[in-house]
């Protein structure tokens, strides 16, 4: 099986289903950062022609930049993606009895990638239904996978040039790297690195990469193209490698012992890492040839922060977490810190991902709510009152329901939910295929004691 390779989305996070932040101690404050200086009149760009004809003739001819055109093509390309949500359309995927999808990213138009509770890396044809399960790599000491069980591949992240693809290991301890398009396994981080599992990945460039642990720890990884082997007939072997670096979240006094690394996003612009620990803090780190922390920030809302993501176009930080989104903007020195509840009763934040000015985010009852930064409001639903008026926003904010699924009636099931006719999926992961305006978005059964799943194609 070899998965064609292809651009996709251009954020994304996930988050997953357990855990609980306490209160916390007092952050470093931002440092602000400067404006970039006006271009010069030698500098400055041609005025744009705000005209269709314009745009329709440069697309006729196959121009490419459409000098004049970016301007008016953005705010085309800008107004299909405020008005896509609400012509989206599901259609569930049968991912048979796998337990809870933790983390996706697409491959390529019709091949996404998920890791699931049940610790089984796949990938799934979105055309046809088809699995095909990819063997996870092994430890070279003993394996400590029997001894950690219920955790499962929480991440799955693609380097800028999609060529490799980070995830975790049969020890979810360890970071596990493969090769694209042919997912062959090429490296293993299983030396000298984290104690517990990894919640989080992020690629700096295309060699190095950061993986965050439930122990509270941030490892820096470099991965050599000239390390790639193969045995003698021809299979490829993967190398064991150790962290160039490691570095431990600061502890907060009055929550020690909740440190643990739960989501990380990387700011090509600045070249700097976001992180985001379960006791309420927001950490800014420059990763380089060593990991140096730049701030700690406590956050306003400090229960169950499991998503983080970043926002090219306003730069801004998106923390989701039990019932709000936060939005931190460095520059301003987090004075007017933005948080917006998501009224999805208190299920949580549990994906959350920017294209534009738009985030997307996957709540923990089984819906997806759309939240424009630019408005700075949700999305709202519309309608009309005949077929023949334009429609209008109702005041009620749109929401995608994601089906059913398939739950696993089992024992635990019949005792603690067994009255309970329907039961809604959390949504602890979700990715865009923008080029062809599809989501794919999966997830499972928001208490950790239930087996389930549920996958769909939003098109």
């Amino acid at each position: 099986m070899a998965p064609q390779q292809t651009g996709s989305r251009k954020r994304k996070a996930t988050a997953v289903e357990e855990g609980a932040g306490g209160s916390s101690s007092q952050g470093l404050e931002a440092v602000g950062q400067g404006e970039e200086p006006p271009l010069s009149n030698r500098q400055r760009r041609p005025a744009a022609r705000h005209s269709l004809v314009h745009y329709l003739k440069g697309r006729a001819v196959g121009a490419r930049g459409h000098a004049g055109l970016p301007g008016f093509e953005g705010e085309l390309r800008g107004y299909a993606v405020l008005r896509l949500p609400e012509l989206l359309t599901e259609r569930q995927l049968a991912l048979g009895t796998l337990n809870k999808v933790f983390a996706s990213q697409w491959l390529n138009a019709r091949q996404v990638v998920c890791g699931t509770k049940c610790n089984t890396l796949f990938v799934v044809d979105v055309q046809s239904g088809h699995i095909t399960r990819i063997p996870l790599l092994r430890d070279r000491g003993p394996s400590l996978a029997r001894a950690q069980p219920a955790c499962g591949i929480h991440a799955i992240e693609l380097n800028p040039s999609k060529t490799l693809l980070a995830t975790g290991g049969e020890n979810p301890n360890s970071l596990a790297i493969y090769q694209l398009p042919t997912l062959d396994p090429v490296f293993l981080g299983d030396c000298q690195g984290h104690k517990d599992w990894i919640f989080a990945i992020a690629w700096m460039s295309d060699t190095v990469a950061v993986s965050g642990s439930r122990d509270g720890t941030l490892a820096l990884w470099r991965v050599d193209p000239d390390m790639f082997s193969s045995s003698d007939v021809g299979l490829p072997v993967y190398t064991h490698i150790h962290p160039n670096d490691m570095e431990a979240i600061p502890r907060a006094v009055t929550s020690p012992g909740n440190r643990k690394v739960r989501a990380l996003t990387f700011n090509s612009k600045n070249q700097e890492l976001g992180a985001l620990s379960l006791d309420g803090y927001f950490h800014l780190w420059k990763p380089e040839s060593s990991l140096t922390r730049l701030l700690s920030i406590r956050l306003p809302y400090c229960r169950e922060n499991l998503c983080l993501t970043y926002c090219d176009e306003f730069s801004l930080y998106a923390v989701g977490s039990q019932s709000h989104l936060s939005f931190l903007d460095l520059r301003q020195r987090l004075r007017n810190m933005i948080t917006v509840c998501t009224r999805d009763g208190g299920t949580g934040v549990r994906s959350l991902s920017f294209y534009q000015n738009m985030a997307t985010v996957g709540t923990g009852h089984g819906s997806l709510l759309f939240y424009d930064v630019r408005a700075q409001k949700f999305l709202e639903e519309r309608s009309s009152r005949s077929p023949h008026s334009f429609p209008k926003p109702t005041g009620r904010n749109l929401k995608l329901n994601c089906g059913r699924g398939w739950l696993n009636h089992d024992d635990f099931w019949a005792n603690y939910f067994g009255d309970m006719e329907e039961f809604p999926n959390a949504l602890y992961t979700h990715c865009y295929n923008w080029p062809e305006m599809k989501l794919f978005a999966a997830g499972g059964p928001l208490p950790s004691g239930l087996h389930g799943n549920y996958a769909g194609l939003w098109s």
